[in-house]
Parts: C-alpha cells; structure tokens; sequence
C-alpha cells in the first residue's frame, strides 16, 4: 500500500459519509469476512495516530472455533455471575471505563440510550430476563463472524488509550469503505480473565475492548437504531 501524505482527498463526501454512517451494529449476517479484506483494515488504521509514535495497540481476531468456544466461556461466566451476584469481585475491569458516580448530562445519555433500545425491541423496564439476553448477545458478538480483542501493555499510561480510541475509530471509518459494520464493545471487559488467557495474550497486557465485525443485517430492526448527537453549537465554545 502506497503512502502519499500530500495526495488531495477527491471525494470528501464519501469520507463523510464513512464516518457518519458507522454506527453500533448489533445483529449481523454470517456471511464470513476475508482474511485479506481483515488485513487491509488493519493495515489502513494502523496509520493511525499515537503519543510519539508509540503505536500501542495489539489486535487479535477471533474466528470459526476460537470465537464460538470464547463466547461459550465468558457466556457461561455472565450467567453464573446473574445466578451469584457476589461473584462480581471475580470479574472486574482493569481501568474505569464509566465514572464511579454519574452526573448530568452524562447520566441522562445513557439512561436514554438504554431505554431507546431497550423500547425498540420490546424489553419493558423491570424485565430482567430478556435484559440479561440482550446484554449476552455482547458475549456473541452479535452474531458478527469475526471477533476483535485489543490489548495494552500495562506499562503503557493513559494516554495510550486516547492513542487506542483513535485507532479503533479509524478501524470501523475503513470498515465502512468496504461495506461492513462493527460494533465497539467495552462489555467484555469485567472478563479479562477468561479472555486474555484464551487469546493467548501476555502477562504484561491488559484488555482494552472487544469489536464485532461483519456485513450488518439490515433485516434485523435493532440496526433501525439511530443514537442522537448534540449540536456542535452545545459542546464548542468560539474564541477570537
């Protein structure tokens, strides 16, 4: 692959719309996904930038047997974890993805993003049940074919993760340009423990996030799921 800096993007409105058309697929077809079309991903957000060129990343996919026997292991963990609550000190995340304490505005996102889906596919509040479902369908990747697992060195500081959100992005902007969707998932997180030892990651890693990737089901209406966004004038503040 050829890198030219300086070459002139021609077309901006397709990168636009590589951008604004990703979204958080949750329901997949099986149509399996090359290992070369994988590859060029990768390779395209590799260019991604870091913190002097550190490049922190390391990407495992998981496919075929691997990913069926890990959803298998960390489904079973969920379940046991919904059956004895206090199991809970068993499986935590390594960094804080979420505050410890919510506040508005944040808390008022979420609240609406959970219920919105929730209410498209006819989870009723109280309905612990097919919430649980819903959530292990995470464990599945959303039946996507192929899993991605994405790890740090622990040595690394936090600003490797904002170097890591920028790759990540980059990883589901390149998706789109080749017809599929991903579904960024920090879910797996709380079971590192099972995870890391399956995909062979070292001692010295720790689990970042997971990703589905594959052709979303447009049939399937929990991809009708469209998230708000604020207005740009609501989150910028113009200084002269």
């Amino acid at each position: 692959m050829s890198h030219n800096p300086t070459a002139p993007v021609i077309d901006a409105v397709s990168v636009d719309t590589a951008i604004t058309s990703r979204m958080s697929a949750r329901a997949f077809l099986p149509q399996p996904v090359p290992r070369a079309s994988i590859e060029h991903l990768l390779q395209v957000a590799s260019r991604a930038p870091s913190g002097t060129n550190t490049q922190p990343w390391k990407v495992y996919v998981l496919q075929g047997q691997s990913r069926d026997t890990l959803a298998d292991k960390v489904c079973a963990a969920h379940d046991a974890l919904r059956a004895d609550p206090a199991l809970a000190a068993e499986y935590r995340e390594e960094y804080d993805y979420y505050p410890e304490k919510w506040v508005s505005p944040f808390i008022d996102r979420r609240r609406e993003n959970g219920w919105s889906l929730y209410g498209l596919l006819g989870i009723t509040k109280g309905d612990k049940d097919k919430m649980h479902a819903q959530h292990q369908r995470n464990y599945r990747f959303f039946d996507a074919p192929v899993g991605l697992m994405f790890t740090l060195d622990r040595v690394m500081g936090r600003g490797s993760l904002v170097d890591y959100g920028m790759f990540l992005q980059s990883i589901m902007v390149a998706a789109r340009g080749h017809g599929l969707h991903t579904c960024p998932q920090a879910a797996w997180n709380g079971f590192s423990k099972i995870i890391l030892p399956h995909i062979g990651a070292g001692e010295s890693e720790m689990l970042v996030c997971g990703m589905a990737l594959g052709y979303a089901d447009p049939a399937d209406k929990v991809n009708a799921f469209h998230t708000p966004r604020e207005s740009v004038e609501s989150f910028t503040t113009w200084l002269e």
